[in-house]
């Protein structure tokens, strides 16, 4: 990965409350896996930002090795990366995931 793609996710990843490197975008995931992520953020009422990575292959990969994680989607809360889809179904059910977000739904603020 090059340093400028590496600036580009770190800059995403610090300017957003929550992103999410997504195959497609959260109205039109190209990927059960990026969908089912989405959902899970959408039922929680939460705003965040979404990167398809579908449309940069220096992204797709870059961000890879930018988490040292070999799969897409990625979720980061607070510049720290959460983990992909298994990982965020499990918070999900587990109920962690909620404690997680319940500082970013728009009537906590």
């Amino acid at each position: 990965m090059n340093d400028t793609v590496e600036q580009q996710i770190d800059k995403l990843v610090q300017e957003h409350d929550i992103v999410l490197f997504m195959k497609g975008t959260p109205q039109f995931p190209q990927c059960g896996f990026s969908q089912r992520v989405a959902a899970i953020l959408n039922s929680h009422g939460i705003a965040f930002a979404a990167v398809n990575v579908l449309l940069d292959p220096a992204v797709r990969e870059g961000i890879k090795v930018y988490s040292d994680w070999p799969t897409i989607p990625q979720l980061y809360v607070k510049g720290e990366f959460i983990g992909g889809c298994d990982i965020v179904a499990e918070m999900e059910e587990s109920g962690e995931l909620a404690g997680l977000l319940a500082p970013f739904k728009a009537d906590s603020a």
